[in-house]
């Protein structure tokens, strides 16, 4: 009897992904503050849960540096040219990772990197969690389709919220507050 993927996020066996949020893609990306905002909220949580975690740029020398406020400066930034985050310093990383079974997956465009990366990333056996709140583009037409794409390949879509909450069991309820004028 085969068991149902149920898409639950263990830290130990799970790494992070943050893509391209670039300077140059600021001015063009819907929501561009609130999903930098959601996916620096990811990090901050990745990292009190000690969750590997990669951020890559694209073309980097035409696009810009990574943004500031996402609070990753003390990361690696790993530059591409191609639409998939799946390169090989990227497999490096997750290489690093024993027993590697999920990736969360937050950034832009969705329709273009995010469904690139989760679609190979799928392929090689392993659980894709689309952060829908987490991830834009410059379209919500391409972002919608991407999404439902995404659903339909495999992927497990969600919330930021829905996520970390029960990878943490309890353990870390000060990322977490009650008062929603925190967030």
């Amino acid at each position: 009897m085969s068991v149902a993927r149920l898409g639950k996020v263990a830290p130990k066996t799970s790494i992070l992904f943050l893509c391209d949020m670039q300077e140059k893609f600021r001015p063009n990306i819907s929501y561009f503050p609130q999903i930098v905002s959601v996916a620096a909220r990811m990090l901050k949580v990745a990292k009190a849960l000690e969750i590997r975690t990669v951020v890559t740029e694209q073309y980097p020398q035409g696009l810009g540096p990574t943004v500031p406020e996402l609070g990753a400066e003390d990361l690696p930034k790993y530059p591409k040219t191609c639409f998939s985050m799946f390169i090989p310093e990227v497999e490096k990383e997750m290489a690093a990772v024993p027993d590697l079974k999920s990736v969360l997956l937050c950034g832009i465009e969705t329709q273009a990197c995010i469904m690139s990366t989760a679609l190979d990333l799928m392929e090689r056996g392993l659980d894709v969690h689309v952060v829908a709140d987490a991830c834009s583009s410059r379209s919500q037409v391409d972002r919608i389709i991407a999404l439902s794409r995404l659903r339909q390949s495999g992927a497990f879509l969600t919330t930021s919220e829905g996520t970390y909450p029960p990878a943490c069991q309890g353990c870390c309820p000060s990322l977490f507050p009650r008062d929603p004028e925190a967030y």
